[in-house]
């Protein structure tokens, strides 16, 4: 299955998370039909991280998931152009065949780490993080606040870095202008 250009293409992180937070499911709600993809160096990410908690291989198990491998010869200079400026110490692979994904295949990204998401915006590249997937959530009314407030606070209880604390997602949607007050009432 190649991915097209409506495809959600994932970073371990919020992957790891949202299953660790027992939210895998609601990935799978939002995403409804849109087809979700993670590229092989994610699965081998989540792979050696489910050797520690066999949670995560409920990803690897899932379905709706499909892993995207290639020896397409513009990916591979597409991930190698992002490894030389991400990968330090075997870490950030990942982040570098969703990057790859993004800049060959037209794939929106979702990718929560600063740097990653930066170097896509700055490229024109299609990427989006967490937040503003629960916000999308929330104004196509798929999630109540409430819910997505709930959601956030796990995220954060299992040490997922979001740009705010327990109990601030609604403050800071409002403040960041991701939601509009009428869309929190």
């Amino acid at each position: 299955m190649i991915p097209g250009d409506d495809a959600w293409v994932f970073d371990t992180g919020p992957l790891r998370t949202f299953v660790l937070s027992g939210w895998l499911g609601v990935l799978k709600f939002l995403a409804g039909e849109r087809p979700v993809f993670i590229p092989d160096v994610v699965q081998r990410e989540l792979r050696r991280q489910a050797a520690d908690d066999h949670a995560i291989g409920s990803v690897l198990d899932a379905e709706w998931v499909h892993v995207f491998t290639s020896s397409d010869t513009a990916y591979m200079a597409s991930f190698a152009r992002y490894a030389h400026r991400l990968v330090a110490d075997g870490q950030n692979e990942g982040e570098c065949g969703v990057l790859a994904m993004g800049a060959t295949l037209g794939c929106e990204m979702v990718i929560d780490d600063s740097t990653p998401r930066g170097i896509a915006e700055e490229e024109g590249l299609r990427v989006t993080a967490t937040v503003p997937i629960l916000c999308d959530a929330i104004r196509a009314k798929q999630l109540t606040l409430p819910m997505v407030e709930h959601v956030a606070d796990e995220l954060l209880a299992n040490e997922y870095y979001l740009p705010f604390g327990p109990g601030g997602f609604r403050r800071h949607v409002l403040e960041h202008g991701l939601l509009e007050y009428e869309e929190t009432i």
